[in-house]
């Protein structure tokens, strides 16, 4: 149940859903106002935000380093 909780509050997740159901909604509906591009613009604003997220949660938990 703990996994589920982290789950449902992850930006990584909510970001994810997003495009899937934007993509969804564009095969089901093709009159649905983006047009292909705009979809692939919007897709790739969220595939970098995801990784750019993954990146800070991965470093934020690697060990400190003094230089």
């Amino acid at each position: 149940m703990e996994k589920f909780k982290l789950l449902l509050g992850s930006r990584k997740f909510w970001a994810a859903l997003v495009g899937l159901v934007l993509v969804i909604i564009k095969a089901y509906e093709p009159d649905f106002p983006l047009d292909g591009d705009q979809l692939t613009g919007v897709i790739t604003v969220i595939v970098a935000y995801i990784l750019g997220t993954g990146i800070e949660d991965g470093l934020s938990r690697s060990p400190k380093t003094n230089p």
